[in-house]
């Protein structure tokens, strides 16, 4: 518990601020340069809805950014944490789930890469949490994200633009789907109880 307290006291210091802003940013353009392949086999009008987590995290680098020059943007901050928590719990998921399906065993199938990948989307996830509190968008920000977040997941299963499955999991892509938009809504569901607990203790 006094660990914990201790981490938490960081949030807000700026040594620690900006070690998240340079990991963050450094995740974001390694995240652009993954989706890579993906985004030059898309039509140019979908792009936007292709790379999905290091937009999260780009969201993210910007609110970290701006909270280091005292300034804030409550709307970019419902995109950072609602995009990060979900799409740091979907890509572990996902891993998970095609280890699962993978012939050669669940353990020797999980690489390197897998493991590096399920470590950096999971801190997305915590970070959203961790921040949230510390953050000032409401419900008309959380709307609006929950507009963008539902027609990315329409966009994503019903173009076939959503990120790249192994051929494992590509056979399930319609339950992949499914769990997507209910991901979606769980994490708009967590962050409007945000908003309602910080309304109680005001």
């Amino acid at each position: 518990m006094f660990a914990l307290q201790v981490f938490l006291g960081w949030r807000k210091q700026s040594w620690f601020l900006w070690t998240l802003f340079i990991v963050n940013l450094l995740g974001t353009i390694y995240g652009y340069y993954w989706y890579g392949n993906q985004i030059q086999q898309t039509d140019w009008k979908w792009v936007i809805f292709v790379p999905d987590s290091p937009t999260a995290s780009l969201f993210f680098t910007i609110v970290l950014f701006l909270f280091l020059c005292n300034k804030k943007s409550a709307l970019l901050e419902a995109f950072a944490v609602v995009t990060l928590f979900k799409y740091g719990i979907w890509a572990v998921v996902m891993i998970l789930w095609g280890a699962s399906l993978d012939p050669s065993g669940f353990f020797p199938s999980l690489t390197w890469e897998h493991y590096m990948l399920m470590f950096s989307h999971l801190g997305m996830a915590i970070q959203a949490l961790l921040y949230a509190p510390l953050l000032n968008f409401h419900y008309r920000e959380i709307i609006i994200v929950s507009v963008w977040t539902l027609l990315n997941d329409a966009l994503d299963y019903g173009l076939d633009i959503h990120p790249w499955l192994t051929s494992f999991l590509e056979t399930y892509d319609h339950l992949v789907g499914w769990f997507t938009f209910f991901l979606s809504i769980t994490s708009i569901v967590i962050f409007l109880i945000f908003i309602e607990i910080r309304r109680k203790n005001s």
